[in-house]
């Protein structure tokens, strides 16, 4: 093998890394598939490489659901199941592209850096054809750096020896399958660490701040931002909700997405899940997109016993879809008992991770009608909600 050999069209291979839940985020499902501008975090890294002249195959690595749910796949890619380590997962796509010659050029990119553009591409390639056995994208560390010891700062640290490396790297691909071979047990949060171990430089090019990495819920704001072109400014938006189900006996009780042990449970097509089904409404009367009888009606025998989670996931990517955020929503629940207090905290937390939005921008109170009315006589609970949105000006 060469490892200088010359680069030429269609010579290059992807393997595209989708196999992470993405548990630090909070959002309810694999972080991949979160909607940013009208389409999936994964589905922006797959447009990239499907457009570059250069590549001529590529593997996504994920599981069934993923696959699925990434849409049509881009000419000549394959797939390959992921591992419970990142690093098993490579050698996954490794041994899909068997067939390939040492000699080509294979990107490995992480699927929750969305933002993948022609130019960092373009600059790691030329890197490995000019010779270079691997190379990645990196930025300075604008910060100031210290250690910290049990909250207390420490001394400064030099950054100017210091980059923060992303993903896509670029390797010849017989020095990535020889580190993998060799790499044994030793653990490698990235594939230019293996590569080192053998010996081998790893070049640096220039990166770009758009390949932000999702990991936590508020970094959904920051690669809107970042990959929305610099859309016009923003209008809050206001939507009010409002909901009501009967108390039955023998039912199990949902409220505000999760379950709550108690003699009577809440009676409708779907698991009734009275606080779910107002937020949805507030959420789709902000966006002015109807009610959550127009998108999930009744009379639909598919929405039968459906987890109400999935109405308000929904309306939260009606909201991304349209570029927009949930700023803040607040939900009253309306019931002498079962009491709400107790499960507040859970509530708060459910409700974080379905919509993907931080925790401390969502108010969740519950009271009583002094045993007034319907939900005084215990016939049934209803829940009232806000929610406050950031929308694009049209």
């Amino acid at each position: 093998m060469t490892d200088s050999a010359p680069l030429s069209s269609g010579s290059v291979a992807v393997v595209l890394l989708a196999g992470g839940v993405g548990a630090r985020a909070g959002f309810g499902r694999p972080k991949q598939l979160v909607p940013i501008g009208g389409k999936s975090v994964l589905r922006w890294s797959l447009d990239a490489f499907a457009a570059h002249p250069a590549i001529g195959a590529g593997v996504l690595v994920g599981d069934d659901d993923v696959v699925a749910a990434a849409g049509p796949l881009p000419a000549s890619w394959t797939t390959a199941a992921p591992g419970i380590e990142r690093q098993q997962s490579v050698a996954n796509a490794l041994g899909a592209l068997a067939d390939w010659s040492d000699d080509a050029i294979l990107l490995v990119h992480d699927a929750a850096r969305p933002g993948v553009s022609a130019a960092v591409i373009d600059r790691l390639l030329a890197a490995v054809a000019e010779g270079a056995v691997a190379a990645t994208p990196t930025l300075p560390v604008p910060d100031t750096l210290i250690t910290e010891v049990d909250g207390v700062a420490g001394d400064v640290t030099d950054r100017s020896r210091i980059a923060r490396v992303q993903t896509p790297q670029a390797f010849r691909l017989g020095a990535l399958r020889r580190a993998h071979a060799g790499a044994g047990d030793e653990a490698a949060t990235d594939d230019a660490q293996l590569v080192r171990r053998l010996g081998h430089a790893v070049a640096t090019v220039p990166g770009d701040a758009r390949l932000h990495k999702l990991t936590y819920a508020d970094d959904l704001i920051i690669l809107s931002a970042l990959l929305g072109g610099g859309k016009a400014a923003m209008r809050t938006a206001v939507g009010m909700g409002y909901d009501v189900h009967r108390l039955v006996p023998g039912k199990p009780m949902w409220i505000g997405g999760i379950e709550i042990e108690h003699s009577h449970g809440l009676e409708g097509h779907s698991d009734a899940d009275v606080a779910l089904h107002a937020l949805t409404d507030a959420i789709l009367g902000a966006l002015a997109d109807g009610d959550i009888g127009d998108h999930f009606p009744p009379s639909d025998p598919q929405w039968r016993g459906a987890a109400s989670w999935r109405f308000l996931a929904f309306a939260a990517e009606r909201v991304a879809k349209r570029g927009g955020r949930i700023a803040h929503v607040d939900l009253t629940i309306i019931a002498e008992a079962p009491k709400i207090g107790p499960h507040r905290a859970a509530i708060r937390a459910r409700l974080s991770e379905i919509l993907a939005i931080s925790i401390e921008t969502i108010s969740v109170k519950a009271t009583t009608t002094e045993r007034l009315g319907f939900t005084g006589r215990r016939e049934g609970i209803a829940a009232q909600a806000i929610a406050t949105l950031e929308l694009p000006e049209n």
